[in-house]
């Protein structure tokens, strides 16, 4: 507990290194946060990297970067579950044409599939908050695109690491996936909405069914690559129904499911 503290302390006071002088100038620097939690099944997951994969070599993804005032984003990618393992990251690389894309796209189809315990929201968007101060351009927008399939239930509330990644002046974006909702937590869009995404012009899509893993990744991409909210389908920040934050965490206790996060390194 005391670690987690220390963590969220450290998030909400520092300051993104400066960038060197010469530092490219990039419209977007874009953190993907992937779920590869043992929810998820083999076939979810072949879908969900199909879609990132299909996304990145999409001529409209390619065409978005291309028409922004740059002409190129930052783009790094990394796999989560209970943690964050040390070779789940593709590190920061430049996308200006459909060259690099493809390139990137490459890296993330040869990952390996696998899974594993929890599901730490809070510990990806603070693992993916620090990758910003690890950059060498210099972004006009911060943003971290997070997917999941259930709620925060290891490591600090997630409101508290969204709050501190927003802070510093990046927004987070959430993809829910909703094709096998939980019984006891089916309104998993409504907690992206309420407790995971943040910052100005942030929004939360949903997946409802396996058919629309594809274009709905594309169309996120693309809406963060542009700065440009479409408002179809696009679930607002604020909802009309209170949502409990800590609903996770309260249902891992009562099943009494204890986790230790250093078993699965």
């Amino acid at each position: 507990m005391l670690d987690a503290l220390r963590l969220l302390a450290c998030l909400a006071c520092a300051q993104a290194a400066a960038s060197p002088p010469d530092a490219p100038a990039v419209d977007v620097e874009l953190v993907l946060a992937v779920d590869i939690s043992l929810s998820m099944d083999e076939k979810e997951f072949a879908l969900q990297r199909a879609g990132y994969v299909e996304a990145l070599r999409h001529p409209d993804f390619i065409k978005a970067v291309r028409a922004g005032a740059t002409g190129r984003i930052a783009l790094t990618y990394f796999e989560w579950a209970g943690t964050v393992r040390d070779d789940a990251v593709i590190g920061w690389q430049i996308i200006d044409s459909a060259e690099s894309a493809n390139l990137f796209a490459d890296k993330v189809a040869a990952r390996p599939f696998r899974s594993f315990r929890g599901t730490s929201i809070s510990g990806a968007l603070a693992f993916g908050t620090e990758l910003f101060d690890h950059t060498s351009f210099k972004g006009e927008r911060s943003v971290i695109d997070i997917s999941g399939d259930g709620p925060n239930n290891i490591g600090p509330p997630v409101t508290a690491t969204r709050d501190a990644a927003t802070a510093k002046g990046i927004v987070v974006n959430g993809l829910p996936i909703l094709i096998s909702p939980s019984p006891t937590f089916s309104h998993l869009d409504q907690y992206y909405a309420q407790c995971v995404s943040g910052g100005p012009g942030s929004f939360v899509l949903p997946i409802y069914a396996a058919a629309e893993f594809s274009t709905a990744i594309r169309r996120k991409l693309i809406l963060e690559v542009s700065g440009n909210q479409d408002e179809a389908r696009i679930m607002p920040v604020d909802v009309a129904t209170p949502i409990d934050c800590l609903q996770g965490e309260r249902d891992r206790r009562f099943l009494s499911d204890p986790y230790f996060p250093e078993l699965d390194r």
